[in-house]
């Protein structure tokens, strides 16, 4: 998209645009400035928000964090970090073989070695140095997962999950609290949200001992708003959270639920216990994904992309996961009344349909990427907290402060 500025002789120059947002395949920012096209982007993001049924998307590009401060290691900087711990001078060979065939994608990698291991399983051969290969490459994801939350690293990325469930928590009470849906197996979104002490639903329910039961997704938690009679109304302090691809915190463990999955805490010193069900990174993630506890929480994914005047915000997901990727296919092909908008630019199939349901943004001003996390979160998500007396009690407790800040000065 190109835009006609002026030189300081007044002479017209041609200048390239970095901003781009689509509709379908109709470029929507064209012949506009950066200026008017974030505007654009802005005021359609603004108005899918008032939409009944809000849904967000969040991949890896989430948690990751800054390039030169990561929170959580990109794949390639996983190679780097498993490679220093293999000591077998056997592992060390087969990786370095893996990872020179494989173009050092980790998940291809751990792909092929899951299928070398179920194989000698099927021929009933022992290969003690595949198990042992695959248990360091586990380890070593869930370690560099299960984050120390005080390291300088986390401050941004904690900062702007923060940010983001204090815009969207607090609809307005006619409309359906928001879900959030992210293949990431971290803590981010737990740690947050208790420290902004928000109620979430994850699933999971009980006392000491925390199992899951899908038909939790089901419940609304209301509190009571007159005292002499039964008259309840929903909490609007309340966010419905599906982790795709489990959590570092989820364990199998027999127990009182019929699904043996268990959520208990975790120290960021604690190793990968054995009980583990998290789902890691690899092309055989979708036949998994079709046990318990993923059937259900992919369920309740479709359901909710079926719901009639429903957005889905796509969010630092590249669209490597196709039982995923399919899920928005059957969306778009059966609920005409959805909406999805995809931060980024990808090549894959959804950006090649002319569907005006299908947005897209993507580009840089002022060398920020307006499609990673942090631009989103500061520039387009508008606030929605409908709650006018709270915001006024705020700013008269803001007002109040500097007022007070001033009387020290003088």
């Amino acid at each position: 998209m190109d835009k006609i500025t002026q030189n300081e002789n007044n002479e017209n120059i041609e200048d390239v645009s970095q901003v781009f947002f689509y509709q379908g395949l109709d470029e929507l920012s064209k012949n506009k400035s950066d200026t008017d096209a974030l505007k654009l982007i802005q005021q359609k993001i603004f108005d899918l928000s008032n939409m009944k049924n809000i849904h967000f998307l969040f991949g890896s590009g989430v948690s990751t964090g800054t390039k030169e401060l990561p929170a959580i290691p990109t794949m390639k900087d996983f190679i780097v970090k498993i490679e220093t711990k293999l000591t077998d001078e056997q592992q060390t060979s087969t990786f370095k073989k893996l990872k020179e065939n494989n173009n050092e994608n980790l998940e291809d990698i751990l792909g092929i070695l899951y299928s070398k291991r179920d194989y000698q399983l099927g021929v009933k051969e022992e290969d003690k140095a595949t198990d042992d290969l695959i248990k360091i490459i586990e380890e070593t994801i869930f370690e560099e997962i299960n984050i120390d939350f005080s390291k300088a690293s986390c401050e941004e990325v904690i900062d702007t999950y923060k940010t983001f469930y204090q815009k969207v928590t607090y609809r307005n009470k006619d409309l359906s609290r928001v879900n959030i849906f992210t293949t990431n197996n971290d803590l981010f979104n737990e740690r947050v949200l208790d420290n902004l002490n928000i109620n979430y639903n994850n699933g999971f329910g009980g006392g000491l001992e925390r199992f899951f039961n899908p038909a939790r997704f089901g419940y609304t938690f209301s509190k009571k708003i007159e005292t002499s009679i039964e008259k309840y109304e929903a909490l609007d302090n309340m966010i419905y959270l599906y982790k795709l691809h489990g959590s570092i915190n989820w364990i199998e463990k027999e127990g009182n639920s019929l699904f043996n999955i268990q959520e208990i805490n975790i120290k960021h010193t604690d190793k990968k216990p054995p009980e583990s069900v998290l789902i890691y990174p690899n092309p055989l993630k979708q036949s998994k994904s079709l046990t318990s506890p993923y059937t259900d929480i992919i369920r309740e994914f479709q359901k909710k992309l079926l719901l009639q005047n429903s957005v889905l915000f796509i969010i630092g997901y590249s669209f490597s996961d196709d039982h995923l990727n399919n899920i928005i296919y059957q969306a778009l092909s059966s609920n005409s009344s959805i909406s999805i908008v995809i931060f980024g630019n990808y090549d894959k199939p959804i950006f090649k349909i002319d569907d005006k349901r299908i947005y897209k943004i993507y580009g840089e001003v002022e060398s920020k990427k307006i499609h990673y996390f942090r631009y989103i979160v500061d520039e387009f998500i508008p606030n929605l907290n409908e709650n006018k007396d709270v915001n006024i009690l705020k700013k008269f407790i803001e007002k109040l402060d500097e007022a007070k800040e001033k009387e020290k000065e003088q």
